[in-house]
């Protein structure tokens, strides 16, 4: 009378498993945010009506991402007129209708803040994707822009597998998930393969926007799958993601394994009153008896689960560092080719020297050119530096970021390859009178967001949170457009665990002028120190002027900070005004974006803005504006010893840099 329920029991234990993890409990990992796009050459103005129907598709999208499709299509604002918003949402077909909801309404939100006037905008997130723009694309194919990511583990580090091997079952396995999603009515597709020879398991996974037509989505999906040898040739796992479609593969089960419901699970029994007259009373009391124990074992279960999934996932984070090198082998340049591209490193090709070394021109063979660090030395960067700084830039991806294309370990060289920024840095133009004439209002409005919106990135919307630690004029570089590229992440910090936003040294490194004082004199950094830098240039870019030696102990000079201070206090903000902006600045606008600096700069860190907050406000005029308290400046002190003391005296110069030892936390 009573086998049902009892035989039962193991399958309805992953079943709420797999339904309350789906559901709420471990959907955290499952909805990172991935990377968003929305370049600014499109845009719209704040309280507009193309934000009005932005809204409204937004909301839109959110209301119907219940669907059973986990997808949907939508406009805003009628079919022909110019301030018309095109938009859908895109759901991974695994994942529970609840949690699809909860991803595109994470989505929604986020991208608001992270592209709030930008009129074309993608988003992805790992469950989920957004995409909307004043240009009709639905039904269309779309390639372009096209967001590339690999495991940083290699196929050595899994097992014994040989890569031939394994890209032939690659191709294969992917090829037939094509052919699965063509044919699927969601267009989604999962498979499987074994890697003969080893006990390992190939998952893979194919999905188009259910708009597409049949042979769109097989020349999006063909088109991504080309792209693996390119970006993850012997890695253990790599996606590549279109506005259209998106494939990934990895070596462990990253998907909702649809046979947990559709196999294991039969259709629920018909009530025991109903299948065995005569017992309804003896059996509605007996099976809720064995029921509701199981239901908290699970639950209990599954926090245990999730909490040591949480710990596992930080543990990895932390030890990360360990294996640093290994995750960067697909990056390493020959020490040849560097040579010949820049000539053996010849005069004529420097760029200029820094802190680290001197910086180097070339040309590869295939045309590109390229940027070239080379580390001097006796510089104080040695290998915890320069693995840090392959590491970090290699991990981020931006408009706004200088990018990695490799680095080069050859002899006693040891040098960083980037991509080459041609119009050198934002110092060789902001502090010389006669380059500062090509900084207009616009150019440098420009700059500053662009500055802004890739520091929000390092601290909030890429996969590690990076407090930067050396923001200076210096190092941001200005490409062709004079779009800027902050550069140069030998002292950035990263930290990989959610809730850790600061971390502290017993050895200051960075440039004096810039430093928040919290750190300067105590070696607490965090994101608000980032601020106080972000805060000094946004002065130094307004005003054309340098901040002297700023926090440097030796000076009694007074700073640029703290003369806006006082001009700030006695109505004068117009006197900070370059002399070459008063042609073409508001100075309505002006005063604001002080306003903003001196809101940066505030002495109490709590008190400073975070970056998203800077940047809603350099874009809107309509957020008001906190009264800015007393800025962080050192005034009338000076004395004979060179250097700052912290514990014990630690050697400091006005541009020196040495290696930092971090106090765990």
């Amino acid at each position: 009378m009573f086998s049902l329920p009892l035989q039962r029991t193991p399958i309805l234990i992953r079943f709420f498993l797999w339904m309350l993890c789906s559901l709420s409990l471990c959907t955290t990992e499952a909805q990172y945010y991935l990377y968003h796009f929305c370049p600014n050459t499109t845009v719209f103005t704040p309280n507009s009506t193309f934000q009005s129907n932005r809204d409204q598709l937004l909301s839109s999208l959110v209301s119907n991402a219940t669907l059973d499709t986990g997808f949907y299509r939508a406009t805003a604002g009628g079919q022909i007129s110019t301030e018309t918003v095109y938009g859908l949402f895109l759901c991974r077909g695994d994942v529970l209708k609840e949690v699809c909801r909860a991803c595109v309404d994470n989505a929604a939100s986020e991208v608001v803040q992270s592209c709030p006037v930008e009129k074309e905008v993608i988003i992805w997130y790992d469950y989920c994707m957004i995409r909307y723009s004043n240009r009709s694309f639905l039904s269309v194919a779309s390639e372009s822009p096209g967001l590339y990511m690999w495991n940083t583990a290699n196929l050595t580090q899994v097992g014994d597998i040989r890569t031939a091997q394994f890209n032939q079952v690659l191709s294969k396995t992917m090829m037939g998930v094509v052919l699965e999603v063509i044919n699927a009515t969601e267009k989604f597709a999962t498979q499987e393969a074994n890697i003969t020879g080893s006990n390992i398991t190939l998952y893979t996974l194919g999905q188009c926007t259910q708009d597409l037509s049949t042979f769109d989505c097989n020349r999006c999906l063909r088109g991504a799958v080309a792209q693996l040898p390119g970006c993850c040739t012997g890695k253990a796992g790599g996606r590549v993601m279109y506005p259209s479609c998106n494939i990934r593969f990895e070596l462990y089960r990253f998907y909702t394994s649809q046979a947990l419901i559709t196999d294991d699970i039969p259709p629920p029994p018909a009530p025991v009153a109903t299948a065995r007259k005569g017992k309804s009373k003896l059996s509605s009391i007996v099976i809720p008896s064995i029921l509701a124990p199981v239901a908290l074992c699970v639950l209990v279960v599954v926090v245990a689960r999730c909490f040591i999934r949480k710990l596992k996932r930080a543990k990895r984070q932390q030890n990360q560092a360990e294996n640093d090198m290994t995750t960067v082998e697909s990056l390493q340049f020959d020490l040849g080719t560097v040579e010949a591209a820049t000539k053996n490193f010849s005069a004529d090709n420097m760029l200029g020297e820094g802190g680290f070394g001197q910086v180097f021109k070339g040309t590869l063979d295939n045309g590109q050119e390229i940027a070239v660090k080379r580390l001097s030395k006796s510089s104080g960067q040695g290998v915890r530096e320069f693995k840090n700084e392959v590491l970090l830039v290699a991990k981020l991806q931006h408009r706004n970021l200088v990018k990695l294309l490799g680095f080069c370990l050859g002899g006693e060289e040891t040098l960083l390859v980037y991509e080459y920024v041609p119009n050198k840095s934002l110092d060789f133009f902001l502090f010389e009178a006669k380059k500062r004439e090509q900084l207009d209002w616009s150019r440098r409005c420009t700059i500053i967001g662009g500055i802004a919106r890739g520091i929000l990135y390092l601290h909030e919307d890429s996969r590690l949170r990076v407090i930067h630690r050396d923001l200076k004029a210096s190092n941001i570089l200005l490409d062709a457009s004079m779009n800027p590229k902050i550069s140069d992440f030998g002292m950035a910090r990263m930290f990989g665990v959610d809730d850790q936003t600061q971390g502290s040294t017993r050895r200051i490194v960075g440039t004096y002028g810039y430093m928040a004082p919290e750190y300067a004199m105590e070696g607490l950094y965090s994101v608000k120190s980032d601020v106080f830098s972000f805060g000094i240039l946004l002065l130094e870019i307004l005003t054309g002027r340098k901040n002297f030696l700023g926090f440097h102990p030796t000076t009694s000079a007074l700073t640029l900070l703290s003369f806006a201070w006082q001009l700030w206090n006695e109505g004068k903000v117009l006197e900070l005004m370059d002399p070459l902006l008063k042609g073409s600045c508001n100075p309505k606008a002006f005063m604001r974006y002080i306003h903003i600096g001196l809101l940066c700069v505030q002495e109490d860190a709590n008190n400073r803005p975070t970056m998203s907050s800077v940047v809603l406000m350099l874009k809107s005029e309509s957020i008001s504006l906190s009264k800015p308290e007393r800025p962080a400046f050192f005034t009338g002190r000076s004395i004979n010893d060179h250097r700052h003391t912290l514990g014990d005296l630690l050697s400091c110069s006005v541009n020196g840099l040495t290696i930092s030892d971090d106090i765990p936390r």
